[in-house]
């Protein structure tokens, strides 16, 4: 492994290591708390602790030893939903804060064991439900690229350290898209997989026991700078057989292999039927099928908007089986108010009851059933597909509209990764949208973002697009999002195949 690693002081900092250098490494710390002074990305700072574990790791290797893992010395941020021995996952909740966690989330305890040194966890929203990164105990989250708009959320700070290079290799976690729109917003890649595939067992979310089983599971992930960092983390956590730890994780060993095997099919998937895209982002979708022609990739036109329309009204059903009691529960305990953007948005609801629950997961079976004929068509497999992140530029502070193009493939369990693309640039404000009546109100909130907006505060914001895979199929899902990384970067036909 150690041949493959690039040294995180050249300039562009790579969770490949070398790991005879573990202090070197946490010139992270230093990053992180330059980033932190910048845009309020971290919550818990144990950097004391990390040094002593990378002279530990060094050590370790000077006597003879080899490396534990193949993070050996590498530093790894976290979400603040982990739960770290000895630290704090106050999840930015007043009622949580000073209860420092007894054992660690059994990812952190996946990620030690493969010689990673733990050394910050990073900012969320406020109950963990809004898509921009504020609370009232920590703050709010600054997108490093352009102050004037989202950092994203709920794993907001993640994506801002790592935009910052205050980190090699990020973890969070994805409900409704808490890992893409980070991603998307801060110019980074980010893959939330199916739920059964990593280890989310321990961590710190403000619900109750059980809750995921009758509602919708959450995904952990990670977020890196370059594709092979994000192919690392898995294998990596595939290797520690976390199935043995976690009883929801599958068995399910990490096979992937960069050999080329067959053409590589992917399809374009334009509109969800819910809300209608902004022009520049139609016209990314033309842009990297173009690329992707270029590099002797079959690009396969799809229009699923009978099925995926369907989606985002059935999630957020799902999203509210509890009625967020839990949540409030430990919001009133400390008479804490809701930050401004959910205050008019969340409030206490009553929980379902039974008949309407197994209605509602009727239906998803029901749909996720219909949407396994979309894999397929007359001329064979369909390997993956891109769509927009979101129907609109990276937005402007508490106002990102609908997670329908994320949200959805939490619900059929899809795994998904966000590929940056380019930035917004001048051409960028040119087009407008049809004429015609909205879809709906999200659809009309979407159209206010184009319409009757200063275009200009996207200048120089990230442009990205989604990459989905079958249900379990995290390496298919890698693989196409590595040779269309390297088609949208020139690189071409070198991985135009599986």
């Amino acid at each position: 492994m150690c041949g493959r690693h690039q040294s995180l002081l050249q300039g562009k900092p790579t969770a490949r290591s070398d790991t005879k250098h573990a202090i070197k490494h946490l010139t992270c710390c230093q990053r992180a708390a330059i980033a932190h002074q910048l845009t309020n990305c971290l919550t818990e700072i144990f950097f004391e602790d990390a040094l002593k574990r990378a002279s530990e790791l060094d050590a370790h290797l000077a006597s003879g030893n080899p490396p534990l893992g193949p993070l050996h010395g590498v530093p790894i941020s976290l979400k603040d939903t982990f739960k770290v021995r000895g630290y704090d996952s106050s999840i930015g909740l007043a009622a949580l804060c000073f209860k420092p966690a007894q054992e660690n989330s059994v990812l952190v305890d996946c990620l030690l064991r493969a010689g990673a040194v733990l050394y910050c966890k990073t900012n969320i929203p406020q109950t963990l439900m809004a898509l921009d990164s504020h609370n009232n105990v920590f703050g709010r989250t600054i997108n490093p690229l352009n102050t004037a708009v989202t950092a994203g959320g709920s794993s907001g700070g993640e994506g801002a350290l790592l935009a910052m290079r205050g980190s090699v290799l990020g973890v969070g976690t994805d409900i409704g898209g808490s890992i893409r729109i980070p991603a998307m917003c801060d110019g980074t890649f980010g893959i939330k997989p199916s739920w059964e595939r990593i280890p989310y067992a321990g961590q710190e979310g403000g619900a109750l026991p059980g809750l995921s089983k009758i509602g919708i599971p959450a995904s952990a992930g990670p977020l890196a700078h370059n594709m092979r960092d994000l192919e690392l983390f898995f294998s990596t956590v595939s290797a520690q057989e976390p199935w043995n730890m976690d009883v929801d994780v599958v068995p399910l060993p990490w096979k992937y292999s960069p050999s080329l095997q067959k053409k590589l099919r992917i399809g374009i998937v334009r509109r969800d039927g819910v809300i209608d895209p902004h022009p520049p982002i139609l016209r990314l979708l033309d842009e990297v099928k173009s690329k992707l022609q270029n590099s002797d990739i079959q690009v396969v036109e799809m229009d699923i908007t009978s099925l995926f329309s369907q989606c985002q009204s059935l999630a957020n059903a799902l999203f509210g089986v509890e009625g967020g009691n839990a949540m409030f529960d430990l919001l009133e305990s400390f008479n804490e108010p809701l930050s401004p953007w959910l205050s008019t948005r969340l409030k206490r609801r009553k929980h379902m009851d039974l008949k309407q629950v197994q209605q509602l997961h009727g239906k998803r079976d029901e749909l996720r059933k219909d949407f396994l004929k979309i894999w397929k068509d007359e001329h064979g497999e369909i390997d993956a597909f891109i769509c927009p992140v979101a129907p609109h530029p990276v937005p402007p502070i508490d106002r990102f509209n609908g997670v329908s193009y994320t949200s959805s493939f939490v619900l059929m369990d899809y795994p998904a990764g966000v590929v940056p693309v380019r930035r917004f640039e001048k051409r960028d404000m040119q087009g407008e949208m049809e004429d015609k009546k909205p879809l709906g109100s999200w659809d009309k909130a979407n159209r206010e973002l184009w319409t009757k907006f200063d275009r200009s505060v996207y200048l120089g914001t990230p442009l990205c697009v989604q990459v989905v895979a079958p249900k379990l199929q995290e390496e298919k899902l890698v693989q196409a999002m590595s040779a269309i990384d390297d088609a949208v970067k020139g690189r071409g036909k070198m991985n135009a195949k599986l």
